[in-house]
């Protein structure tokens, strides 16, 4: 880490206004440059949420402290409607002043950010030329060049922190594929297969795997590349997400620790076991540094005098839910020292003070996510931040700590943090101008009491215009998961505010098998679908319905993934409660599904196993296709044809089954979607539809 004046610190320190709820609460200014999409007339007028307005929100991406401490790096994506599509820019940001200056402004996109250790060059990604290519800009935006001319694309980069070389990610095919076998076919596009795992999340395996590249870097030139995995058959970082927090350089510039799940085929489908590996740059070896640990290791992060390696682990072979616990590593003796022993708590984003006497990083707490350090000689862990909201992400910028912050009143933000008392201050506004205008519903925490007499957190969201004397329908909402928390989280597409903004009550519990309530309550789903966490969706809705400003005879129950099962389930055990249905993604059929979809350690553990099981595992009997003869309500199925993890086809039975109960029933099928909604007017599309269905059948309004 680069040292930073103290004079320095004291202006950024006492420039800043402190506050922890923002856009909540009045906040000083600290630039008068406004970036935010802008509202027409109509739009300012109508003082309402609507889907085209959440689709004129900037999203913050990464954030990048500069070397001397002084200046943010970020990125900002904004969408185009009519041309169905993104576009992400480059912004810094001085601590200092607050003042903000756009880097650049193209037609193509520029992503992962990333600060030269010098100082005097920002690289960046874009594929300007054709392919992705690094690139460099200066800091006053004055000159812009090419420095990789990789034959292929880059997916991802990192300067050592010595400033003399680099490492880059891109796809390396290394198995056969049927153009190989067959060279004299060019136009056939079949796929061939022996093994497992023939397709991922949302694409067909195209016989390619990430590796990771070294070169050395000169005055804006890499040479000498070399590939670090040659001929290897697996991903570094994992697939299907590729986070780029799962490789790290050593400070000293002579490792690159990395994470990958070195199996194949029917091991890799059932297994989570990743491992750390550290590759060595000037023998060229790689060692196993988590050997014997059988679950997830992900996350090295290195100690400042590189002696150090931090990583998360989960202990639970094929179980992607469990506890992400701290471990560090002396990768020279190979004694590890397990940190969070004693925290009931999973962790993410670790970062080391300037010094290596702190570690921070964030974690959940209360359907929250918190920013704490920890002492690791002590192990003491103290929390740092606290109130409704969601931190996603850290870096240290001297004495300060800079995050990502948003709630469900919004969207992410740039946030500064001092260590020492937690105060909190927004630094970028990037939407503000849309809350300005917008008006945002109240957030209100409820505890519920459940079934078994446990207390539930549940989230409620009102009405912008919430009056107490009137009566108003509300909405269920189901999480997925399972074990996804219902945070502070501000969804682009299941967004509590819109749904708020249309008339509704929205009732969000953190149900049984969520996280930050403690890994016990966290892990009772666990072969218990259709139990537990069923009654506390009941337990919820019916404690707001008691309110005289609820209208129990209006209600409906929406949720994606495990939340459109949750939804299946529920249509056949409601006993009337609810007058429309909305499933997304949801899973029907328990056994159909078993076979269909890709990651098979996820229904191993929670399903206790395949449906062919010599004991059938008793899960089975919480499959929704079970209970369609009690279907008696109508109901919205929506389904992505590139879902790869519950595939269409869990849709379209069930589609089938409501139709065939002659219930009122609508498939709302994407071809090109996958698990998630991801194409700007195929998402207003969604909420066109979504709140057509809920305004007819639950607020009993002609179309």
């Amino acid at each position: 880490m680069k040292k930073v004046r103290f004079i320095v610190l004291t202006i950024v320190v006492s420039a800043l206004t402190f506050s922890c709820s923002a856009p909540d609460k009045k906040i000083k200014e600290k630039s008068n440059t406004d970036f935010s999409g802008t509202l027409t007339p109509e739009e300012i007028a109508g003082k309402k949420l609507t889907p085209e307005i959440l689709w004129k929100f900037g999203r913050i991406g990464e954030i990048q402290v500069s070397p001397d401490g002084k200046t943010v790096l970020y990125s900002v994506t904004r969408y185009d409607i009519k041309a169905n599509k993104g576009n992400t820019d480059l912004f810094l940001m001085n601590l200092a002043d607050g003042k903000t200056i756009r880097l650049t402004a193209t037609d193509e996109s520029e992503s992962n950010p990333r600060w030269h250790p010098s100082g005097k060059q920002i690289g960046f990604l874009s594929s300007e030329n054709g392919t992705s290519q690094i690139w460099e800009i200066t800091p006053d935006g004055k000159t812009r060049r090419q420095v990789s001319f990789y034959s292929g694309d880059i997916n991802s980069f990192e300067y050592a922190p010595t400033g003399d070389k680099i490492y880059f990610t891109a796809e390396v095919k290394t198995d056969t594929a049927p153009s190989d076998l067959y060279p004299d076919l060019p136009l056939s596009n079949a796929k061939i297969y022996d093994d497992l795992m023939a397709r991922h999340w949302n694409q067909w395996h195209d016989y390619a795997y990430s590796h990771i590249f070294t070169g050395r870097y000169k005055e804006g030139t890499v040479t000498e590349i070399r590939d670090i995995m040659p001929g290897e058959q697996w991903d570094a970082p994992l697939a299907p997400y590729f986070e780029s927090q799962e490789i790290a350089w050593s400070p000293d510039g002579k490792y690159i620790a990395y994470t990958s799940k070195k199996l194949k085929g029917k091991e890799y489908a059932v297994s989570t076991n990743s491992d750390i590996y550290l590759y060595s740059l000037e023998t060229g070896k790689t060692e196993n540094l988590t050997e014997g640990m059988p679950g997830y290791d992900r996350n090295p992060v290195f100690s400042p005098d590189s002696k150090k390696l931090l990583w998360t682990s989960m202990a639970t072979p094929g179980y992607e839910a469990d506890k992400d616990r701290l471990f560090l590593i002396d990768p020279g003796t190979h004694e590890k020292t397990y940190l969070t022993e004693h925290f009931d708590q999973s962790i993410s984003n670790m970062v080391w003070s300037r010094d290596g006497s702190k570690i921070y990083f964030i974690s959940g707490i209360k359907a929250t996510f918190q920013v704490y350090e920890m002492d690791p000689e002590t192990k003491i862990i103290r929390q740092i931040t606290s109130g409704p909201h969601d931190y996603t992400s850290l870096a240290l910028a001297g004495d300060l700590l800079i995050g990502t912050r948003m709630s469900m009143r919004m969207a992410p933000e740039i946030f500064a943090i001092r260590p020492y008392d937690g105060t909190e201050t927004q630094l970028s506004f990037v939407n503000k101008n849309i809350y300005d205008n917008i008006p945002m519903g109240e957030v209100r925490e409820r505890w519920v009491k459940t079934t078994d007499g446990k207390n539930m957190l549940v989230w409620v969201i009102y009405p912008p215009d919430f009056d107490s004397t009137k009566t108003y329908p509300a909405l269920l909402y189901c999480q997925g998961g399972p074990q996804s928390a219902v945070s502070q989280f501000f969804s682009f597409r299941w967004n509590f505010q819109i749904m708020a903004a249309n008339g509704y009550i929205v009732v969000a519990p953190n149900r049984r098998g969520l996280p930050t309530f403690g890994q016990e309550w966290n892990d009772q789903i666990a072969g218990d679908y259709g139990g537990q966490n069923m009654k506390d969706y009941f337990s919820a809705i019916d404690n707001i319905s008691k309110e005289p400003y609820v209208d129990p005879s209006r209600l409906g129950c929406v949720g994606a993934s495990y939340g459109g099962y949750s939804v299946f389930w529920l249509a056949g055990h409601h006993n009337k409660r609810f007058k429309a249905f909305i499933a997304h993604c949801g899973i029907f059929n328990l056994e159909s599904k078993y076979a269909s979809t890709e990651e098979l350690w996820f229904p191993n553990h929670d399903l206790g196993g395949p449906p062919w099981k010599n004991p059938k595992p008793a899960s089975y009997r919480f499959s929704p296709h079970l209970y369609v003869e009690s279907w008696d309500t109508p109901i919205l199925i929506i389904t992505g044809g590139n879902d790869f993890r519950i595939p269409y086809t869990e849709s379209l039975q069930a589609f089938t089954a409501a139709r065939l109960r002659n219930l009122p029933a609508r498939l709302l099928f994407f071809p090109e979607e996958s698990h998630f909604v991801l194409k700007p007017q195929n998402s207003i599309l969604w909420q066109r539809e979504f709140f057509g269905w809920l305004d007819k059948y639950v607020k009993g309004q002609s179309q």
